[in-house]
């Protein structure tokens, strides 16, 4: 059974255009081409990966955070509470008014009270500034690492600056490079540790589309590379990196408060950002794995499939265009204060009774902390 459904999944018809075969791309008269078997690697290098970030993040950013003035915010912790506590891991962080009400009886409190606990308990598990920065520092480390080894591996090649490029010769005349096979290797790498390091990285609003982008991508790459498409690839790539760098950056300089720099950084991004994911992906890219290739072949599977794949991550660049605009408007008019992404911490309520807080009333400046500022 293995058997047959391996022989129709490396069906030659599936991945290859027509009248060629697996056989036409073994390494023969000095020609190298991309095999299945260099993939399983990227499954070990992404545990190195994870590795090299845990020892990254606290031997350097960590130290590198701490030297900027970044401290977590001291949280308020919810009280113990084993019937609040079961409700929140079981059922809902964010329980109804008459969840709330049922709640408030069982433990002899008020709605208030309950509703604080569920405030404070909620901003428990909100990670704390110091991670934000140690995780965006390691990922504009990783970014403008592949960014600059893309532009190494590319500078010089002509398909760089003309897309007709990347379809002569393909694809038993385009021999793989060395600087090719560690560009995918590492990039792939990297991706399979985002996807492997989901459980405990900070959870943004945009989760789900970033879970999608990740495989998008591996499967792009992994298709691309078995199937010698490694030229458009490289570039698909390459433009990616251009921008992540730049919102990388643009983080850890919000999270250092150093808000005039992070503000131009920002507003280089979203330029960049547009240029890149939404005219030169969809009418470059897009547009020379469309048109260019059935000049010399007929349309086959693997080339409807590669397109496809395209345009999942052009559907996922327009969502994040429309999240950065939203930024954008929000800085023009001078109330950007953070990610659009982000989950916002909440803040406790300050007018509680007494009876609810069983505390004194602090008093300051004569009045009660809390009333009208």
């Amino acid at each position: 059974m293995l058997q047959v459904v391996s022989e129709w999944f490396w069906w030659d018809r599936i991945w290859l255009p027509v009248n060629l075969t697996w056989s036409d791309l073994e390494d023969k008269e000095g020609r190298v081409y991309a095999k299945v078997s260099h993939l399983y690697v990227t499954i070990l290098y992404s545990m190195a990966f994870l590795i090299m970030r845990y020892l990254f993040e606290r031997r350097i950013a960590t130290p590198i955070a701490v030297s900027c003035g970044i401290k977590d915010k001291v949280q308020q912790k919810a009280s113990h509470s084993p019937i609040l506590e079961r409700y929140f891991r079981d059922h809902s962080r964010n329980p109804a008014q008459s969840d709330i009400d049922g709640l408030s009886k069982k433990c002899s409190c008020t709605r208030r009270q309950v509703e604080r606990w569920f405030r404070r308990r909620r901003n428990q598990d909100r990670p704390g500034l110091q991670r934000k920065f140690r995780e965006a520092c390691w990922r504009f480390v990783f970014y403008l690492s592949a960014f600059i080894g893309g532009l190494i591996a590319l500078y010089d090649k002509p398909w760089l600056y003309d897309t007709r490029e990347v379809w002569i010769g393909f694809p038993k005349q385009q021999s793989m490079l060395d600087s090719q096979y560690w560009y995918y290797i590492l990039e792939m790498s990297f991706y399979w540790s985002l996807l492997f390091s989901v459980a405990f990285d900070i959870k943004r609003k945009d989760f789900k589309e970033q879970i999608i982008h990740h495989f998008a991508t591996l499967i792009l790459l992994a298709f691309s590379w078995c199937a010698n498409y490694i030229r458009i690839g490289t570039l698909v790539m390459i433009i990616h990196d251009a921008s992540d760098v730049l919102l990388e950056s643009a983080k850890l300089f919000n999270y250092a408060k150093w808000e005039r720099t992070c503000n131009i950084i920002f507003i280089l991004f979203a330029i960049v950002f547009m240029v890149t994911r939404l005219i030169i992906f969809p009418f470059w890219l897009i547009h020379c794995a469309w048109v260019y290739p059935v000049v010399s072949y007929p349309p086959f599977f693997g080339y409807y499939f590669f397109n496809v794949m395209l345009l999942v991550l052009q559907l996922l660049h327009i969502f994040w265009a429309c999240l950065i605009l939203r930024m954008v408007k929000k800085f023009l008019f001078g109330n950007l204060t953070q990610d659009e992404r982000s989950d916002n911490e909440e803040e406790d309520a300050e007018h509680h009774t007494t009876e609810e807080d069983g505390e004194h009333p602090k008093v300051k400046n004569g009045s009660r902390a809390g009333t009208s500022h």
